[in-house]
């Protein structure tokens, strides 16, 4: 492989069996299509069938659909359920659905929507699926973080839900810093058993997809006005995730990202989180806080 990293250094993945949450559109879309292009046969995991039906027919190789709502654990387990039956192994789950800059709203369950749709959620998923992953030598959890992990973040321990006051950007920013979060310490865990699976981060700089759809008003304008300057269209934006989930050469616990200035946009390349997403002991105590409000234990 080159010093640049692209979609034409993406190993066969004929054999190889992957969940995309969030795949009918943007990042979602560019990912289980760059996958299934290659061989591997891909789940769509998504809240709309209609729209993830019609998503699939637009790509080819073997990509079915899968229902799947990170704002209702019902439906989380539901689905983890479904691909249990029909998946005996899975060597790829790509953590990649989100939302971004919500109104302060809640999840079925009750969780701050940000919070609960990008972290909760998947760490459930992630739970309920790992023991079709552990025997697959090889496998991977990817999960995709953000820049915003960098912006006003916190994991607020004290108000995880946003109860007291709430901030579009701040909560965005603890869901994302969650994720990174969740990866390390899940990381931690599965080379403390031994187990050949890995758990990768990445992130996809600043993409031009739908998630800037729930932007501030006075953010809205400026970022549309400047899209063309600071953004990258979806099929680079989820290179860094293509590459987390398949270069050979990638380890559990790294992070990709963009190899531009400040990460924004480029061909995906190894990068550093934020200090505060490598605290140790706030990554167990949000593990252990997250099995609590989940009630999904991990194997591992």
């Amino acid at each position: 492989m080159g010093t640049t990293w692209t979609a034409h250094d993406i190993p066969d993945q004929h054999g190889r069996v992957a969940v995309v949450t969030g795949a009918n559109t943007g990042l979602g879309f560019a990912t289980a299509d760059a996958l299934a292009a290659r061989g591997a046969t891909v789940v769509l995991a998504v809240r709309d069938v209609d729209k993830g039906t019609r998503a699939a027919a637009r790509m080819t190789g073997d990509v079915t659909v899968q229902r799947l709502d990170l704002t209702s654990l019902d439906s989380v387990r539901d689905a983890a359920a479904a691909l249990r039956e029909a998946h005996p192994r899975i060597d790829l789950l790509v953590n990649n659905a989100g939302v971004m800059y919500t109104p302060r709203q809640t999840t079925r369950d009750g969780f701050e929507l940000q919070f609960g749709t990008n972290h909760l959620g998947h760490f459930a998923l992630t739970g309920l699926l790992l023991d079709r992953l552990l025997p697959v030598p090889g496998s991977r959890v990817v999960t995709v973080s953000s820049v915003g992990h960098r912006i006003r973040a916190a994991i607020h321990f004290d108000d995880l839900q946003w109860e007291r006051s709430y901030s579009r950007v701040g909560a965005y920013g603890q869901s994302k810093l969650a994720n990174l979060m969740f990866t390390y310490e899940l990381q931690r865990r599965l080379a403390a058993r031994g187990a050949s699976t890995v758990a990768v981060a990445a992130h996809p700089g600043v993409a031009d997809t739908e998630l800037v759809r729930n932007s501030p008003t006075a953010l809205r304008a400026p970022v549309e006005l400047l899209a063309p300057l600071v953004t990258q269209p979806p099929a680079m934006g989820a290179l860094p995730t293509l590459r987390a989930a398949t270069d050979p050469a990638v380890l559990g616990g790294q992070y990709y990202g963009p190899g531009g200035r400040g990460e924004v946009r480029g061909n995906p390349r190894l990068v550093t989180s934020s200090p505060q997403s490598y605290d140790l002991a706030a990554q167990r105590r949000l593990w252990a806080v997250s099995e609590e409000l989940t009630g999904v234990t991990s194997p591992v």
